[in-house]
Formats: structure tokens, C-alpha cells, sequence
């Protein structure tokens, strides 16, 4: 390819994204297979597929991260040969891991590679205000910008990867899956950036798998499938229906369960807690967990909801008393700890992978089936592991949930984001649990998995056994749980069940707002 100073226009314009017959083979895979694809300014464009379809590939292309195999590439009258070439002449992309040095301070992450060796593109009082001034309008929250950023929850973490990238003042932006981590509240302030972009005359690329944002912000969509573009959609032909087909290649059935799961509330608890505190000056949590049970867990970013999830699963600890399991024997065990939580028999699956989840220097199979290495030996003393055995565990949790990948011996780095979350599942799944708390499962994972997820949990809650989904898509929990708490404010603000668990009754309780029924009794024990 021409270098990024020197590309003619020809056969392309100067403005937008071009993208004809691109191919990219990772060894005998096919990442792209002749992808055609452009946007022009002014355009919120989405990228849709399943996982393994080559989204991110297509967006890590057009940044210049990876070179192509063949095809042509034309980004504003230019084909950038890498990050440098791209940023060079306006193209920003924040990529689907959440990529902070965690060392150092928030100001320093967001004009991560502004400045030259030797020097410096804005005085530091500069950046610190503009630096200023888009956290809080992103955020909504004043920020402590000299603090390092590895202390930030992954929501905030997700608002700097993409502050770095908007700093820039970008034509071209690039966001792969980059709302994953952030709430309903947090995506409308980001929508509202990207509209104010579009309307300047950026060109605005969205790789997503969620379909409700799509509908929203988009533009048009490009649907891809095993590598290739397999339809293009605009403004009122984007709707569920039309894209799972395209994805697919034929009419597929939707995510959402058909029927609610049964209440299990009368069926024996398996675990509680009572007066747990998640912080020290919010309200005590009385909590119980019934056999059988898909309980949902709710709320907007930092309320509360995901510390209460990593207490259950001992990841972390509570202000005083933390969550109790209830054997078979009736006795109590305490869950202080991920040890204690494995003895008795609960999996914990982070949203978070990166640092919860994968260890990337390890295969996919070492991934998934490590923790049960001790289970599957045998010979006594010698401990020799099995693996037939192990094999065997591996096989069926991958067609299970349809992972796709090249061997199994290959570094678990190796699969795209999506598919990394399916293995980290399949290891939840291999621990055979008596409980799975899910703290956002199916961030990066297309809409196809997800069906296949809620099919196997209803599976796994029909066996007698409970589940604990915390998710930040409200759709997730509608149709699916039993039971939905909405957390607020350290505590839960309210509990819904039965035909109470729609959107807008959970939307409503996110923000603050009391049902009727709750409304009167709040009132009446207040009288």
C-alpha cells in the first residue's frame, strides 16, 4: 500500500471511508474474506455481526493497526500503514478492550501518544482544562485527573478510552463496542456526542452487536457474516428482524426468552444475606436466593449493584456480614472469599476479562478447563491429570456455546472479544455449580450467543439450581428473571417480579422513581 503521506485519491474520493474487496487471514483463518464497505461524513454508520464475523478485524484495519492481504483501502483520500498514519490524518479509534495504563494519572492516559519525545502539543494547564471540561460533560462527575486510572471502575475507565479518542477532534471515529461497559444513562450522553460529531461532519463508525442502540443512532448498517459484507440497511429498515436475518442468513429467533420464568420464591433458599451493608453509610440488604431461581440484578453505573454481585461470589468483601450458602445438610457457610465460594459450589463470570476473567498468556483450552485440572486426575498421589476427560469437558462447552477458533492450543488472545466471553462462561459452566453469579456475562457477545445463554441458564435453573444476572442492557432481564432487583444508592431501591418486570418499570426505578404500589407503602409506613 501507497504510504499515507503520498496515497492518490484515485479510485476513491477524499472524503469518508472506502473499503473494496479488503481480505485479511490470520493463518488458515479468514478474518476478512473481500469485504466492501464505505461511510461518508456526516454518517453514524454501524458494523453489525456475530462474533467471529470480522468487526473488530474490518475496524482494526481501517485504523491502521493491521495491514491488509488484499483489497483497497481508502480513508480520506489516504491508506494509512499504521496507528501513526491514521491519527496523522484524523482517524481516532477506541478499541473494544478498555486499554488505560493503569499506573498513571487519568491527564496522562487521556493524551496518551498526543506529544513527541521531546515535546509537548499543550501546556499542561491546556490539557487540564479541556481534559476537564469533556469528563464532566462525558461522565457527568467532576474527576480527580492527577489519580491514577487503574483505581477507576471499568465504567470510567471506558470514558477515558474514548475521552482520549474525542480529544483529538476527530473525521473519523471508530467505536468497537465501546458502550459495552457503560450504562443507559452513560449511552445517551455518548449518543449525544456522536450525533454533535455527525452533525459537524465527522464520519462516525460504530461496531456493535446490541440492536436497540443500533436502531437509535445509525444511520445505515453493514451486516457482516464470516468475513464478508452480507447486506447494507438504512434509517427504517434497521429493526431485529432484518438484521438477525442478514447475520444469520435466514429468520432467526430473537434473544429474549418467549416466556418468563416461572416464580421459584416458595421453593427452598440457597443463599442469603441479612443486614448486609455493600458500603459503609449505605441502607442494609436483606437478600434471598431460591432453588431454581433466575434473580435479575439492576441498576445505573456506580449505584451499587455490581459490588453487590462480586459479594456474593466472594470476589469481594461486604462493610460487616457478606452473603451465606445453604448446604444440602442445612448447615451455613459463609462466602468471604473465591475459595470459600468454589468449596461450595458458586461460579462467578465477569463482564470484565481483561482483568477478571482471561489470562493471556494461557491457551484457550488451558482457560477454560485450568481450575479443573486437581477434579480430573486420577492415580492417587501421582495425580496424574485426565485428559480424555478434560477433552471431553472442553468439546462440549465449546459446541455448547458455539465457540469458534482455530485449535485449542492457541492463546485464548487469539479469539475476538465476543468469543473470549464464551469461553470464559464455558468455565462457569465446567465448574459444575450449584449457583452462577453473571456480572454482565454478555458484554461483547452478538445476539445469536446470547439466545444460547439464556437457553442453557433456563436449562441450568430448571435442574433445581440458581442464578444471579447482573446486566446493564434492561432488555436482558425482561422475559428472562423471575425476580429483578434495581439497585440504587448502595442498597436495593426497589424489587419487581412477575409482570412488573418491564423497561420502563426498571428504567423508572434506576432513576429514582417509586411504582404505585411501593409509592403507597413508602407513604404508609411513613404516616
Amino acid at each position: 500500500m501507497a504510504d499515507a503521506k503520498t496515497a492518490t485519491s484515485k479510485p476513491f474520493g477524499t472524503r469518508g471511508v472506502s473499503v473494496v474487496g479488503v481480505k485479511k487471514y490470520f493463518d488458515v483463518t479468514k478474518a476478512l474474506d473481500g469485504v466492501s464497505f464505505s461511510a461518508s461524513p456526516g454518517e453514524v454508520h454501524a458494523i453489525f455481526g456475530g462474533n467471529g464475523s470480522g468487526k473488530s478485524t474490518l475496524a482494526k484495519v481501517i485504523s491502521g493497526v493491521l495491514p491488509i492481504d488484499a483489497g483497497q483501502l481508502n480513508i480520506l483520500g489516504h491508506s494509512p500503514n499504521s496507528p501513526h498514519d491514521a491519527r496523522a490524518i484524523g482517524v481516532a479509534t477506541v478499541f473494544q478492550e478498555v486499554l488505560v495504563a493503569d499506573e498513571s494519572s487519568v491527564l496522562d492516559n487521556l493524551y496518551l501518544g498526543a506529544d513527541r519525545l521531546w515535546s509537548r502539543t499543550q501546556t499542561r494547564a491546556a490539557k487540564l482544562k479541556a481534559a476537564e471540561m469533556l469528563m464532566i460533560q462525558l461522565t457527568g462527575q467532576a474527576l480527580d485527573l492527577d489519580m491514577p486510572a487503574g483505581a477507576l471502575p471499568l465504567n470510567l475507565k471506558a470514558w477515558i478510552t474514548i475521552g482520549r479518542a474525542l480529544l483529538t477532534n476527530p473525521k473519523v471515529l471508530i467505536l468497537d463496542e465501546s458502550s459495552a461497559a457503560l450504562d443507559l444513562d452513560s449511552t445517551e450522553r455518548l449518543f449525544a456526542r456522536i450525533r454533535q460529531l455527525r452533525d459537524a461532519g465527522a464520519c462516525v463508525l460504530i461496531v456493535t452487536h446490541r440492536i436497540a442502540e443500533m436502531t437509535r443512532i445509525a444511520d445505515r448498517v453493514t451486516v457482516l457474516r464470516d468475513g464478508r459484507d452480507v447486506g447494507v440497511l438504512v434509517k427504517g429498515e434497521i429493526t431485529e428482524a432484518n438484521l438477525l436475518a442478514l447475520m444469520a442468513g435466514k429468520t432467526e429467533r430473537a434473544a429474549k426468552p418467549d416466556t418468563p420464568v416461572a416464580d421459584a420464591r416458595e421453593h427452598d433458599v440457597v443463599m442469603k444475606a441479612d443486614a448486609m451493608k455493600l458500603w459503609p453509610r449505605s441502607r442494609e440488604i436483606d437478600f434471598r436466593l431460591h432453588h431454581g431461581e433466575i434473580l435479575g440484578v439492576a441498576g445505573l453505573d456506580g449505584h451499587g449493584q455490581s459490588d453487590f454481585v462480586r459479594v456474593l461470589a466472594g470476589v469481594q468483601r461486604a462493610q460487616g456480614v457478606g452473603a451465606i450458602v445453604i448446604g444440602e445438610n442445612g448447615g451455613f457457610h459463609a462466602i468471604d472469599n473465591l475459595h470459600d465460594a468454589a468449596r461450595h459450589k458458586v461460579s462467578y463470570v465477569s463482564g470484565d476479562r481483561k482483568r477478571e476473567g482471561i489470562f493471556a498468556n494461557l491457551s484457550i483450552f488451558e482457560n477454560m478447563l485450568a481450575p479443573l485440572y486437581r477434579a480430573k486426575s486420577r492415580g492417587g498421589k501421582l495425580a496424574l491429570i485426565d485428559w480424555p476427560a478434560l477433552v471431553g469437558a472442553f468439546e462440549w462447552e465449546r459446541e455448547k456455546l458455539s465457540i469458534r477458533l482455530g485449535d485449542r492450543g492457541d492463546k485464548i488472545t487469539s479469539l475476538s472479544g465476543g468469543n473470549q466471553q464464551k469461553v470464559l462462561i464455558g468455565r462457569a459452566f465446567a465448574m459444575s455449580p450449584n449457583i452462577l453469579i453473571l456480572n454482565d456475562p454478555a458484554r461483547g457477545v452478538d445476539i445469536g450467543a446470547k439466545t444460547d445463554l439464556y437457553a442453557h441458564l433456563r436449562d441450568f435453573a430448571a435442574s433445581g439450581r440458581s442464578v444471579v444476572y447482573m446486566s446493564s442492557e434492561i432488555e436482558e432481564l425482561v422475559g428472562f428473571c423471575s425476580r429483578v432487583l434495581v439497585f440504587r444508592n448502595g442498597h436495593v431501591f426497589e424489587e419487581l417480579t412477575g409482570d412488573a418486570i418491564h423497561g420502563d418499570r426498571i428504567l423508572a426505578a434506576m432513576f429514582g422513581q417509586l411504582s404505585a404500589s411501593r409509592a403507597a407503602a413508602h407513604q404508609e409506613a411513613h404516616a
